[in-house]
């Protein structure tokens, strides 16, 4: 089993529930009983600390756009191991590069990080999305070790048996208004770019790192709800289909929740928060958050780029500075 230095409480788990939610377990004799609850964790490891994991799942990395978070993704990419990566749909961007071309080299080195694990003999499932629709026609095909599927199941350490889908076939908008679905994608873009913009002045007056569209989604009624109308959608079709739990994306909001004995668990996005489901070696689900990790350094530097300015600039070097510390790829 491997532990994490820092593991922050259960998120959206009421109280007296676990991930496993309870199974009545004369149900299903053949599956053993979780090893423990199902958590967020923020990574607090050093840099160039490897990680390993059964299995890991990723999603909405919108390849193809200037927003995918590459350099993040990279340092994720390179610092954690898995015996299974499900690439859970949304990862290259179609409805974007159908607009307007954009494809640069930190892009080119995502795609050959992926293919280097699938040579190196990590499984890799592509759950394909709406995003990448284009490559349905492929589906049950491989190219490069990567089997290209529409959905998927899993069956966890503890027996646990998961259905791996992309999550756009339980968006109404998306099955049934496709050009709606194209104006929100396109005020989505918007937001983010004017989240960038003002970040820049954020960061230009000593302020962190703040998600516009994140705090859309809290704020919104309608955003709330429809986060939460997916969320049911999806936990009741892992359920009529007999299935003890969903990985899923889609929505850009990482969670790992039980209602009534399933368990919803979605893996975020590389757009914005950069986050990923982790399964441990004992059956246990995690959200890995790579963007905390990204805010915690931005804090850092933030902190003692002030100190500096009280001081005059005459600071002594941090500890680490004499080890060769790697940075996310550029």
């Amino acid at each position: 089993m491997t532990t994490v230095a820092r593991v922050q409480p259960p998120l959206s788990f009421r109280p007296g529930t676990t991930a496993s939610g309870d199974h009545d377990h004369a149900r299903h004799p053949h599956r053993r009983p979780p090893a423990g609850q199902d958590r967020r964790t923020v990574d607090s490891r050093t840099e160039g600390e490897r990680r390993q994991y059964r299995t890991v799942f990723i999603s909405d990395l919108h390849l193809g756009t200037r927003f995918c978070r590459t350099d993040l993704l990279l340092d994720f990419l390179d610092t954690v191991d898995c015996d299974h990566l499900f690439l859970v749909g949304d990862i290259v961007d179609g409805w974007r590069l159908r607009r307007s071309w954009f494809w640069d080299g930190p892009h080119n080195q995502v795609v050959q990080a992926i293919l280097a694990k699938a040579a190196a003999g990590t499984r890799v499932t592509w759950v394909i999305g709406n995003h990448d629709e284009c490559l349905m026609a492929y589906a049950g095909l491989a190219f490069g070790g990567i089997e290209l599927v529409r959905e998927s199941e899993h069956e966890l350490a503890d027996g646990r048996r998961f259905l791996i889908v992309h999550g756009d076939a339980f968006d109404m908008v998306v099955r049934y208004a496709k050009g709606v679905a194209l104006l929100g994608d396109v005020a989505y873009n918007l937001a983010l770019r004017v989240n960038r913009w003002l970040n820049i002045a954020r960061r230009r007056l000593g302020l962190p790192y703040w998600s516009l569209s994140a705090y859309l989604k809290q704020r919104v009624k309608e955003a709330v709800d429809f986060i939460n109308r997916f969320e049911h959608a999806v936990t009741d079709e892992a359920r009529r289909r007999g299935y003890d739990g969903v990985v899923c994306g889609h929505i850009h909001h990482a969670d790992i929740r039980e209602t009534d004995g399933i368990v919803y668990a979605n893996d975020g996005d590389w757009v914005e928060s950069c986050t990923a489901i982790a399964e441990t070696r004992d059956g246990r689900l995690q959200i890995l958050d790579w963007g905390a990790r990204a805010r915690r350094r931005e804090l850092v530097a933030l902190a003692r780029a002030r100190r500096s300015q009280t001081t005059g600039g005459l600071l002594p070097a941090p500890a680490d500075a004499r080890r060769p510390a790697r940075e996310p790829a550029a």
